[in-house]
Protein backbone atom coordinates (compact mmCIF):
# COMPACT_ATOMS: atom_id res chain seq x y z
CA UNK A 1 0.00 0.00 0.00
CA UNK A 2 2.88 2.36 0.95
CA UNK A 3 4.56 1.47 -2.34
CA UNK A 4 1.51 2.36 -4.49
CA UNK A 5 1.09 5.60 -2.59
CA UNK A 6 4.97 6.84 -3.67
CA UNK A 7 4.45 5.68 -7.12
CA UNK A 8 1.51 7.85 -7.23
CA UNK A 9 2.79 10.31 -6.05
CA UNK A 10 5.88 10.04 -7.75
CA UNK A 11 3.49 10.15 -10.78
CA UNK A 12 2.12 13.75 -9.86
CA UNK A 13 4.98 15.43 -9.36
CA UNK A 14 6.74 14.31 -12.06
CA UNK A 15 3.17 15.33 -14.13
CA UNK A 16 4.22 18.92 -12.60
CA UNK A 17 7.22 19.14 -12.90
CA UNK A 18 6.99 18.31 -16.86
CA UNK A 19 4.14 20.84 -17.06
CA UNK A 20 6.66 23.79 -16.03
CA UNK A 21 9.16 22.13 -18.01
CA UNK A 22 7.39 22.63 -20.99
CA UNK A 23 5.40 25.65 -20.42
CA UNK A 24 5.57 27.70 -23.29
CA UNK A 25 5.90 31.56 -24.51
CA UNK A 26 2.31 32.56 -24.53
CA UNK A 27 1.49 31.10 -21.21
CA UNK A 28 5.20 32.71 -19.50
CA UNK A 29 3.83 35.80 -21.11
CA UNK A 30 0.33 35.83 -19.37
CA UNK A 31 1.87 34.84 -15.91
CA UNK A 32 4.39 37.28 -16.11
CA UNK A 33 1.99 40.46 -16.49
CA UNK A 34 -0.76 39.00 -14.21
CA UNK A 35 -3.44 38.61 -16.27
CA UNK A 36 -5.07 37.24 -19.36
CA UNK A 37 -5.70 39.62 -22.41
CA UNK A 38 -9.11 38.70 -24.06
CA UNK A 39 -9.73 40.00 -27.15
CA UNK A 40 -13.71 40.56 -27.43
CA UNK A 41 -16.70 41.80 -29.23
CA UNK A 42 -17.86 45.11 -27.31
CA UNK A 43 -20.94 45.47 -28.64
CA UNK A 44 -23.48 42.18 -28.42
CA UNK A 45 -26.03 41.87 -25.59
CA UNK A 46 -25.13 38.80 -23.65
CA UNK A 47 -22.07 37.90 -25.38
CA UNK A 48 -19.41 40.87 -24.83
CA UNK A 49 -20.31 44.09 -23.81
CA UNK A 50 -19.63 46.78 -20.96
CA UNK A 51 -22.73 47.61 -18.82
CA UNK A 52 -24.18 51.09 -18.36
CA UNK A 53 -21.22 51.32 -14.91
CA UNK A 54 -18.88 49.81 -17.54
CA UNK A 55 -18.65 46.13 -16.12
CA UNK A 56 -18.06 43.73 -18.60
CA UNK A 57 -20.76 41.02 -19.05
CA UNK A 58 -21.65 38.26 -21.49
CA UNK A 59 -21.35 34.48 -22.18
CA UNK A 60 -17.74 34.98 -24.09
CA UNK A 61 -16.64 37.48 -21.40
CA UNK A 62 -17.21 34.51 -18.23
CA UNK A 63 -14.94 32.07 -20.83
CA UNK A 64 -12.27 34.84 -20.44
CA UNK A 65 -12.90 34.87 -16.79
CA UNK A 66 -13.04 31.03 -16.42
CA UNK A 67 -9.42 31.19 -18.12
CA UNK A 68 -8.05 33.59 -15.66
CA UNK A 69 -9.66 31.91 -12.82
CA UNK A 70 -7.54 28.75 -14.28
CA UNK A 71 -4.19 30.29 -14.75
CA UNK A 72 -4.43 32.73 -11.32
CA UNK A 73 -7.10 31.56 -9.18
CA UNK A 74 -8.73 34.44 -9.34
CA UNK A 75 -11.69 36.30 -12.24
CA UNK A 76 -10.61 39.41 -12.06
CA UNK A 77 -7.42 38.83 -13.49
CA UNK A 78 -8.51 39.58 -17.73
CA UNK A 79 -8.59 42.77 -19.27
CA UNK A 80 -10.65 43.06 -21.97
CA UNK A 81 -9.85 44.22 -25.67
CA UNK A 82 -13.08 44.98 -27.84
CA UNK A 83 -12.06 43.94 -31.61
CA UNK A 84 -14.21 44.47 -34.99
CA UNK A 85 -14.14 41.36 -37.15
CA UNK A 86 -11.57 42.33 -39.30
CA UNK A 87 -9.61 43.12 -36.45
CA UNK A 88 -10.11 40.06 -34.16
CA UNK A 89 -7.47 37.35 -35.59
CA UNK A 90 -5.14 40.06 -36.69
CA UNK A 91 -5.12 41.02 -33.04
CA UNK A 92 -4.47 37.39 -31.70
CA UNK A 93 -1.56 36.62 -34.30
CA UNK A 94 0.40 39.51 -33.64
CA UNK A 95 0.27 39.22 -29.79
CA UNK A 96 -2.15 42.26 -28.79
CA UNK A 97 -4.51 39.59 -26.93
CA UNK A 98 -3.63 36.36 -25.50
CA UNK A 99 -6.65 34.44 -26.10
CA UNK A 100 -9.92 35.46 -28.65
CA UNK A 101 -13.32 35.08 -26.91
CA UNK A 102 -15.30 37.09 -29.20
CA UNK A 103 -17.98 34.76 -31.40
CA UNK A 104 -15.75 33.47 -33.67
CA UNK A 105 -16.40 30.65 -36.43
CA UNK A 106 -14.00 27.63 -36.17
CA UNK A 107 -13.42 26.96 -40.35
CA UNK A 108 -10.63 25.15 -42.03
CA UNK A 109 -9.30 27.69 -43.42
CA UNK A 110 -9.07 29.55 -40.63
CA UNK A 111 -7.45 26.11 -38.33
CA UNK A 112 -5.29 26.22 -41.10
CA UNK A 113 -3.96 29.01 -42.69
CA UNK A 114 -4.35 32.15 -40.14
CA UNK A 115 -1.80 29.76 -37.46
CA UNK A 116 -4.67 29.38 -34.94
CA UNK A 117 -6.41 26.90 -32.93
CA UNK A 118 -9.30 26.58 -31.84
CA UNK A 119 -10.51 25.00 -28.37
CA UNK A 120 -14.09 23.62 -27.41
CA UNK A 121 -16.76 24.87 -28.78
CA UNK A 122 -18.63 27.75 -26.14
CA UNK A 123 -21.74 28.60 -28.39
CA UNK A 124 -23.40 26.50 -30.96
CA UNK A 125 -25.07 29.10 -33.63
CA UNK A 126 -26.35 29.84 -37.50
CA UNK A 127 -26.71 32.50 -39.63
CA UNK A 128 -30.35 34.24 -39.64
CA UNK A 129 -32.33 37.25 -40.50
CA UNK A 130 -33.30 40.14 -38.53
CA UNK A 131 -36.29 42.39 -39.94
CA UNK A 132 -38.61 44.33 -39.37
CA UNK A 133 -42.02 42.99 -38.54
CA UNK A 134 -43.31 45.81 -40.91
CA UNK A 135 -42.28 44.15 -43.96
CA UNK A 136 -45.16 41.18 -43.24
CA UNK A 137 -42.11 38.68 -44.37
CA UNK A 138 -42.02 35.26 -43.11
CA UNK A 139 -39.59 33.91 -44.58
CA UNK A 140 -35.91 34.33 -46.00
CA UNK A 141 -37.12 33.07 -49.22
CA UNK A 142 -38.75 36.26 -49.84
CA UNK A 143 -35.99 38.44 -49.43
CA UNK A 144 -35.13 38.66 -53.36
CA UNK A 145 -34.10 42.78 -54.05
CA UNK A 146 -33.50 43.44 -50.03
CA UNK A 147 -30.68 45.72 -48.82
CA UNK A 148 -29.02 43.56 -46.12
CA UNK A 149 -26.54 44.86 -43.35
CA UNK A 150 -23.46 42.63 -42.80
CA UNK A 151 -20.35 42.64 -41.13
CA UNK A 152 -17.03 42.90 -43.68
CA UNK A 153 -14.44 39.89 -43.38
CA UNK A 154 -16.84 37.52 -41.86
CA UNK A 155 -17.95 33.73 -42.85
CA UNK A 156 -21.66 36.00 -42.55
CA UNK A 157 -20.79 37.86 -45.64
CA UNK A 158 -19.53 34.41 -47.39
CA UNK A 159 -22.92 32.53 -46.34
CA UNK A 160 -25.25 35.51 -47.40
CA UNK A 161 -23.90 35.95 -50.86
CA UNK A 162 -24.27 31.63 -51.24
CA UNK A 163 -27.50 31.94 -49.83
CA UNK A 164 -29.09 34.22 -52.28
CA UNK A 165 -27.05 33.21 -55.20
CA UNK A 166 -28.90 29.35 -54.69
CA UNK A 167 -32.02 30.74 -54.48
CA UNK A 168 -32.04 32.95 -57.39
CA UNK A 169 -32.55 36.04 -55.38
CA UNK A 170 -30.62 39.48 -55.98
CA UNK A 171 -29.41 41.74 -52.72
CA UNK A 172 -27.59 44.56 -52.02
CA UNK A 173 -25.23 44.39 -49.40
CA UNK A 174 -24.61 47.16 -46.98
CA UNK A 175 -21.17 46.66 -45.31
CA UNK A 176 -20.04 48.30 -41.95
CA UNK A 177 -17.27 47.35 -39.81
CA UNK A 178 -18.16 47.65 -36.37
CA UNK A 179 -20.86 46.12 -34.95
CA UNK A 180 -22.61 48.73 -32.78
CA UNK A 181 -22.41 50.61 -35.89
CA UNK A 182 -24.13 47.93 -38.09
CA UNK A 183 -27.12 47.91 -35.54
CA UNK A 184 -27.54 51.73 -35.55
CA UNK A 185 -27.80 51.92 -39.41
CA UNK A 186 -29.80 48.67 -39.31
CA UNK A 187 -32.64 50.20 -36.93
CA UNK A 188 -32.39 53.83 -38.92
CA UNK A 189 -33.70 52.05 -41.66
CA UNK A 190 -30.64 51.88 -44.22
CA UNK A 191 -31.34 48.32 -44.96
CA UNK A 192 -34.20 45.84 -44.75
CA UNK A 193 -32.49 42.74 -43.10
CA UNK A 194 -29.36 42.22 -40.89
CA UNK A 195 -27.95 38.58 -41.19
CA UNK A 196 -25.50 37.77 -38.59
CA UNK A 197 -25.50 34.48 -36.20
CA UNK A 198 -28.99 34.19 -34.73
CA UNK A 199 -27.27 34.92 -31.26
CA UNK A 200 -26.07 38.37 -32.38
CA UNK A 201 -29.59 38.60 -33.38
CA UNK A 202 -30.99 38.21 -30.53
CA UNK A 203 -28.56 40.55 -29.04
CA UNK A 204 -29.41 43.25 -31.50
CA UNK A 205 -32.73 43.32 -31.27
CA UNK A 206 -32.73 43.30 -27.29
CA UNK A 207 -30.80 47.09 -28.01
CA UNK A 208 -33.33 47.82 -30.28
CA UNK A 209 -35.62 51.02 -29.57
CA UNK A 210 -38.40 48.69 -29.81
CA UNK A 211 -37.50 45.03 -30.19
CA UNK A 212 -40.55 44.03 -30.60
CA UNK A 213 -40.95 45.67 -33.77
CA UNK A 214 -38.62 43.27 -35.07
CA UNK A 215 -38.50 39.27 -35.52
CA UNK A 216 -35.91 37.15 -36.51
CA UNK A 217 -37.17 34.78 -39.49
CA UNK A 218 -37.24 30.90 -39.22
CA UNK A 219 -34.62 29.90 -41.07
CA UNK A 220 -30.84 28.98 -40.43
CA UNK A 221 -28.74 28.87 -43.30
CA UNK A 222 -25.20 27.92 -41.79
CA UNK A 223 -23.00 25.75 -38.95
CA UNK A 224 -21.69 28.74 -36.84
CA UNK A 225 -19.89 26.46 -33.89
CA UNK A 226 -18.34 29.83 -32.14
CA UNK A 227 -15.30 28.56 -29.96
CA UNK A 228 -11.86 30.80 -28.12
CA UNK A 229 -8.93 30.85 -30.25
CA UNK A 230 -5.60 30.87 -29.47
CA UNK A 231 -2.26 30.79 -31.54
CA UNK A 232 0.12 27.90 -32.94
CA UNK A 233 2.82 27.59 -30.77
CA UNK A 234 1.91 26.60 -26.90
CA UNK A 235 0.18 24.02 -26.27
CA UNK A 236 -0.03 23.82 -22.78
CA UNK A 237 -1.86 27.31 -22.96
CA UNK A 238 -3.99 25.69 -25.67
CA UNK A 239 -4.63 22.90 -23.07
CA UNK A 240 -5.75 25.17 -20.27
CA UNK A 241 -7.77 27.66 -22.47
CA UNK A 242 -9.81 24.18 -23.46
CA UNK A 243 -10.21 22.66 -20.74
CA UNK A 244 -11.30 25.78 -18.83
CA UNK A 245 -14.34 25.86 -21.61
CA UNK A 246 -14.29 22.14 -20.61
CA UNK A 247 -14.56 22.82 -16.55
CA UNK A 248 -17.79 24.37 -16.99
CA UNK A 249 -19.64 21.56 -19.03
CA UNK A 250 -18.28 18.85 -17.05
CA UNK A 251 -19.62 20.70 -14.11
CA UNK A 252 -22.96 21.07 -15.58
CA UNK A 253 -22.81 17.40 -16.38
CA UNK A 254 -21.73 16.20 -12.71
CA UNK A 255 -24.56 18.33 -11.37
CA UNK A 256 -21.72 20.99 -9.62
CA UNK A 257 -22.89 24.53 -9.61
CA UNK A 258 -21.47 27.29 -7.98
CA UNK A 259 -23.91 27.10 -5.20
CA UNK A 260 -23.28 23.82 -4.03
CA UNK A 261 -19.53 22.90 -4.97
CA UNK A 262 -17.85 23.30 -1.72
CA UNK A 263 -20.78 21.12 -0.51
CA UNK A 264 -19.34 18.84 -3.55
CA UNK A 265 -15.92 18.68 -2.37
CA UNK A 266 -17.58 16.27 0.36
CA UNK A 267 -18.26 13.57 -2.62
CA UNK A 268 -17.36 9.97 -2.86
CA UNK A 269 -17.59 10.06 -6.45
CA UNK A 270 -14.32 9.57 -7.73
CA UNK A 271 -15.23 11.73 -10.81
CA UNK A 272 -16.14 14.35 -8.86
CA UNK A 273 -13.01 14.35 -6.55
CA UNK A 274 -10.43 14.18 -9.31
CA UNK A 275 -12.66 16.97 -11.34
CA UNK A 276 -12.84 19.08 -7.89
CA UNK A 277 -8.90 18.31 -7.29
CA UNK A 278 -9.62 16.40 -4.25
CA UNK A 279 -7.82 13.39 -5.75
CA UNK A 280 -4.79 15.30 -7.78
CA UNK A 281 -3.65 15.02 -10.90
CA UNK A 282 -5.59 17.24 -12.96
CA UNK A 283 -4.22 20.02 -12.45
CA UNK A 284 -0.80 19.27 -12.30
CA UNK A 285 -0.89 17.83 -15.80
CA UNK A 286 -2.29 21.41 -17.00
CA UNK A 287 0.84 22.69 -15.00
CA UNK A 288 -2.28 24.64 -12.98
CA UNK A 289 -3.78 24.36 -9.11
CA UNK A 290 -5.34 21.30 -8.18
CA UNK A 291 -8.27 23.57 -7.24
CA UNK A 292 -8.56 25.16 -10.96
CA UNK A 293 -11.64 23.78 -11.77
CA UNK A 294 -13.17 24.07 -7.98
CA UNK A 295 -12.06 28.26 -8.84
CA UNK A 296 -14.19 28.10 -11.82
CA UNK A 297 -17.04 26.64 -11.10
CA UNK A 298 -17.10 28.63 -7.36
CA UNK A 299 -15.93 32.24 -9.57
CA UNK A 300 -17.53 31.65 -12.68
CA UNK A 301 -20.58 28.70 -12.31
CA UNK A 302 -20.90 26.14 -14.41
CA UNK A 303 -22.04 25.92 -18.25
CA UNK A 304 -25.76 26.41 -17.48
CA UNK A 305 -25.06 29.02 -14.89
CA UNK A 306 -23.18 30.81 -17.04
CA UNK A 307 -25.43 30.50 -20.32
CA UNK A 308 -29.19 31.19 -18.61
CA UNK A 309 -27.66 34.30 -16.74
CA UNK A 310 -25.94 35.58 -19.95
CA UNK A 311 -28.58 34.77 -22.56
CA UNK A 312 -31.14 32.04 -21.33
CA UNK A 313 -34.88 32.21 -21.54
CA UNK A 314 -35.11 34.57 -18.31
CA UNK A 315 -32.96 37.20 -19.66
CA UNK A 316 -33.85 39.95 -22.38
CA UNK A 317 -32.48 37.90 -25.18
CA UNK A 318 -34.60 34.25 -23.96
CA UNK A 319 -32.72 32.23 -25.55
CA UNK A 320 -33.23 28.16 -25.61
CA UNK A 321 -30.71 25.96 -24.95
CA UNK A 322 -31.31 24.18 -28.13
CA UNK A 323 -28.19 22.65 -29.79
CA UNK A 324 -26.22 23.88 -26.47
CA UNK A 325 -27.73 21.68 -23.77
CA UNK A 326 -25.84 19.19 -22.79
CA UNK A 327 -25.77 15.63 -24.79
CA UNK A 328 -27.81 13.71 -22.53
CA UNK A 329 -30.47 16.17 -22.98
CA UNK A 330 -30.31 16.31 -26.58
CA UNK A 331 -27.60 19.16 -27.70
CA UNK A 332 -24.24 19.31 -28.40
CA UNK A 333 -22.54 19.92 -25.19
CA UNK A 334 -20.02 17.00 -24.24
CA UNK A 335 -16.74 16.86 -22.11
CA UNK A 336 -14.32 14.27 -22.05
CA UNK A 337 -13.38 12.81 -18.81
CA UNK A 338 -11.17 14.86 -16.48
CA UNK A 339 -8.59 11.83 -15.89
Amino acid sequence: MKLSRLVALVAVFSLLAAGLAFAGKDLDAVRSKGFVQAGVNGGVFGFGMPDEKGVWKGLDVDTARAIAVAVFGDASKVKFTPLTAQQRFTALQSGEIDVLTRNATRTLSRDTQLGLNFVQVNYYDGQGFLIPKKLGVKSAKELGGATVCVLPGTTTEQNAADYFRTNNMKWTPVVIENTTELAKTFFAGRCDVLTSDASQLAGTRAVAPNPKDYVILPEIISKEPLAPAVRHGDDQWRDIVDFSVLAMINAEELGITSQNVDEMLKSTDPMVQRFLGVVPGNGAALGLDEKWAYNIVKQVGNYGEVFERNVGVNTTLGIERGLNALWTNGGLMYSPPFK
